[in-house]
């Protein structure tokens, strides 16, 4: 039901009756909802929300949709949602931003949250202080339970950020921290500095975020401070803050186990190069690849030389060439397209490629048996009865099939190839797959032809 109304937003008609009830879902379902529909409805969508769902809706989504997002509006329409966001999470979303988006962005900012973003921007890159939360409770060492659980009532912090609350000296050295349970159980007369855990436990600015999320799963605590150089509480780590670096590393871990590498971050790093990097490592890159299509061009002239005699015979048989070529060579590009989307989104298991490629080759043959008997019929009434040569229908139609069923494994065999070897898959698959296909699907067909006409 939900799924109709956010589907009809596209109707001027409907818009009010869709924001009322758009408005009226959940945020969390909402946000599934919205992934499911169509990038330009979802900006429709989104625009009729009421501010504060739209700002609920908007720190549920993962900071690549965030992103998605916000570069189909306007930035007027976009700040107050970028403003809502804790520091750590805009600095998340701006990293995968455009650089001039961001810093338009940051801009805008009001000075307070544009000083928090350019504090935690001024860390190295995956740092745990480039990760860290500014939105903590820390209280002085010197104070009694009674007097921390009042400066708890007054906070404005979720219950989630006061699950631990830290203790710091008049100059801000961590001191240790209070687990806030501790604290309701406490005498209000007794000291924190009595109740005080932790006081070695703590990541530093400069830490490698990884280190950091492991610190936070081999305590198993709420959250970890973050101290700068001089050992100073400058903010913490959640685990809401490392979740997707530990997705990430679990990710790595697997693909390592199946001895074929960060693939996946080898991959970004070959498209981050080619889509943003200097024009002449791209151009480089592809005009190598291109002249594995160029020698190919040759090598296929070299087989229709081959079958100069058969051409001439059979005259009809020229013209099957292109739809024998085109059809391989799309099927291939199918197959590739679709190895490399499976891999992107972890869809294809690494450690079971071959179960993956078998069932690439079950959908060539299926798919081969059909156009190859769809061709062949044309083939034989369009060329075939009209000139006297019937053959010419099962050769197009065996000849499909089988170049139909060597797109297929190609498209799916060699940009695996390519990546267990070290190179990039991306400029590169597509060539080989165009050479490979052209000359031995030339080859197929026109032995077919000479099979079934007689000729040679």
């Amino acid at each position: 039901m939900h799924q109709n109304v956010l589907e009809d937003l596209l109707q001027p008609n409907a818009l009010q009756a869709a924001k009322k009830e758009a408005n009226q879902i959940p945020a969390t379902e909402l946000v599934q909802l919205l992934m499911e529909i169509d990038p330009d409805k979802r900006v429709l969508a989104f625009r009729l929300l009421d501010k504060d769902k739209a700002i609920a809706v908007f720190e549920y989504l993962r900071a690549e949709e965030q992103a998605e997002l916000i570069q189909s509006m306007e930035d007027p329409k976009v700040m107050h949602l970028v403003e809502a966001l804790p520091a750590d999470e805009r600095v998340r979303l701006f990293e995968e931003l455009p650089a001039k988006v961001t810093k338009r962005l940051i801009g805008n900012l009001s000075p307070n949250s544009r000083e928090n973003v350019n504090r935690l921007l001024g860390y190295p890159e995956r740092s745990a202080g480039r990760i860290m939360n500014l939105r903590f409770l820390a209280v002085r060492d010197n104070i009694t339970v009674g007097t921390a659980l009042e400066q708890v009532k007054e906070s404005n912090l979720n219950p989630n950020e006061l699950a631990i609350i830290f203790l710091i000296d008049k100059e801000r050295y961590y001191k240790g921290f209070l687990q806030t349970v501790n604290l309701i159980k406490a005498s209000p007369q007794v000291p924190v500095s009595e109740l005080v855990e932790g006081t070695q436990i703590a990541a530093s600015v400069d830490t490698r975020d990884l280190q950091a999320a492991k610190l936070l799963k081999d305590y198993d605590l709420p959250a970890i401070p973050v101290l700068d150089r001089e050992g100073r509480l400058v903010g913490d780590i959640t685990f809401d803050d490392v979740i997707d670096l530990v997705e990430e590393e679990a990710t790595d871990a697997a693909y390592a186990k199946a001895g074929v590498g960060s693939l996946t971050g080898r991959d970004r790093v070959w498209s981050e190069r080619l889509v943003r990097g200097a024009p002449w490592y791209a151009i480089r890159l592809r005009i190598l690849f291109l002249i594995v299509t160029l020698v190919g061009g040759f090598l296929v002239g070299g087989v229709i030389e081959r079958f100069e005699e058969t051409l001439e015979a059979v005259v009809v048989a020229a013209v099957f060439i292109p739809l024998v070529m085109d059809m391989g060579g799309n099927v291939g590009t199918q197959s590739s397209t679709i190895f490399a989307r499976g891999l992107a989104w972890n869809q294809i298991d690494v450690k079971r490629f071959y179960p993956y490629l078998f069932r690439e080759v079950k959908i060539g043959l299926m798919m081969g048996a059909a156009l190859g008997i769809m061709g062949g019929i044309v083939a034989l009434f369009w060329q075939g009865i009209p000139n006297d040569a019937p053959e010419i229908g099962l050769a197009v139609g065996l000849g499909l099939f089988c170049v139909i069923l060597l797109g297929s494994v190609l498209g799916a065999c060699l940009p695996w190839i390519m990546l267990k070897a070290g190179f990039d898959h991306g400029p590169g698959a597509d060539p080989f797959i165009t050479t490979i296909k052209d000359f031995v699907g030339l080859l197929i067909y026109f032995s077919l032809v000479d099979l079934f006409l007689g000729i040679g």
